[in-house]
C-alpha cells in the first residue's frame, strides 16, 4: 500500500467514479482501476461493491476512507514543515457557493490565497445556500460558503462578511428614495428560488410584518441571481437582493438601488465546513485564513 494508491482511491471515492476520478488526477482510467485492484490485493479486501454501473463503497471501503484521509493530511503537513517555502504546496480545494459568494466574495480570496499558494487549484460549484450545506454534510465537497445557516451538529460555520438586503428597481421605474414594504407590494415582483439564503431572509421580513409572500405580484420566478437582475434592468419587475450583488449594477448605472424603511436587519455570509470530515492540508489552510481572505 502506497501513498499514490491511497490518493487515487480517495478520489474515486469522492467522485464516486473511476473515470471522473481519471480525469480529475490526470491518469487513464484503466490505470485508476489497476491502482484500486493492487490495493485490494495489498489489503486482501474488497473496497467497491460493483452494483450495475455505480461502485458503492464496502464497509472496509468506508473504514479505510477515513484513514487515507489522515494518512494524506500527515504527508501534506510533512511537506510543509520540511519545506523553506510553502509554495509547493499542491492539490485541489473544493468548494459549494450559493450564488453572491460565488460571484462577488470567492475570487478574491481565491486570488489572495494563491498569491501564497500558487499550486493551489479551486473547483466551484454554484447550488443555492440549502444545497451547498447538504454538499457539504454529504463530504462531496471541501467546504462552503453561503449566505445562511442550517443547523446541524456537523456543520462548523465561519463568518465572513456582513451586509443586508436591498430593494433593486430599473432606471425606468417610477419608485424614488426609501421605501415601505406595502409599497414594494403594489410592484411586480422577480423572486429567488425557496433555497436561496436571500429568499430564506425575505420570507422573514415578510413574516415579522404579517405578510403572505402569495399577497406578493409574482412576474417572474427564476434560479440565477444575474437573471433576476437582468429582469429588473429591463422593467419587468422589481426585487429584493444582496446589497453586494446590487452595487455593481448601481455604480454602472444599470438600476436603482433603495433601502427599505424599518428593515435593519443584517445577515452574515459564512463559510462552512463539516467538522466530521478530514480535510487536505491545503483545504485547512483556506479555512483557517479564510476570515483575512475577504
Amino acid at each position: 500500500m502506497d501513498l499514490h494508491q491511497l490518493l487515487v482511491f480517495t478520489k474515486v471515492v469522492e467522485h464516486k467514479s473511476f473515470s471522473k476520478a481519471a480525469e480529475d488526477i490526470f491518469l487513464s482510467q484503466s490505470t485508476v482501476s489497476s491502482h484500486i485492484q493492487a490495493l485490494e490485493r495489498t489489503l486482501n479486501i474488497h473496497l467497491f461493491d460493483r452494483v450495475g454501473r455505480d461502485s458503492i463503497l464496502t464497509p472496509q471501503g468506508e473504514r479505510l476512507y477515513q484513514w487515507a484521509l489522515k494518512l494524506l493530511l500527515i504527508k501534506d503537513q510533512a511537506i510543509l514543515d520540511l519545506t523553506e517555502g510553502m509554495t509547493e504546496l499542491r492539490g485541489n480545494i473544493r468548494i459549494a457557493a450559493s450564488s453572491v459568494p460565488g460571484q462577488f466574495i470567492i475570487p478574491k480570496m481565491v486570488k489572495q490565497f494563491r498569491n501564497q499558494y500558487p499550486n493551489a487549484v479551486f473547483h466551484i460549484d454554484q447550488f443555492s445556500s440549502k444545497t451547498v450545506a447538504e454538499k457539504v454534510l454529504s463530504g462531496t465537497v471541501d467546504m462552503g460558503i453561503l449566505g445562511e445557516k442550517y443547523d446541524n451538529d456537523k456543520l462548523q460555520y465561519v463568518p465572513l462578511i456582513k451586509e443586508k438586503l436591498v430593494l433593486i428597481t430599473s432606471n425606468q421605474s417610477s419608485i424614488s428614495g426609501a421605501v415601505t414594504l406595502h409599497e414594494i407590494m403594489k410592484h411586480p415582483f422577480i423572486l429567488r428560488n425557496s433555497d436561496s439564503g436571500t429568499n430564506a431572509q425575505l420570507e422573514r421580513l415578510l413574516k415579522k410584518n404579517k405578510i403572505n409572500k402569495d399577497k406578493l405580484n409574482i412576474a417572474a420566478f427564476t434560479e440565477s441571481g444575474q437573471s433576476l437582475i437582468q429582469f429588473v434592468i429591463q422593467d419587468i419587475g422589481i426585487s429584493i437582493i444582496s446589497e453586494i450583488a446590487a452595487k455593481e449594477h448601481f455604480r454602472n448605472n444599470m438600476l436603482k438601488m433603495h433601502e427599505i424603511n424599518d428593515f435593519n436587519d443584517e445577515r452574515y455570509f459564512y463559510l462552512v465546513y463539516n467538522q466530521n470530515k478530514t480535510q487536505s492540508m491545503l483545504s485547512k489552510l483556506f479555512i483557517d485564513s479564510a476570515q483575512a481572505l475577504v
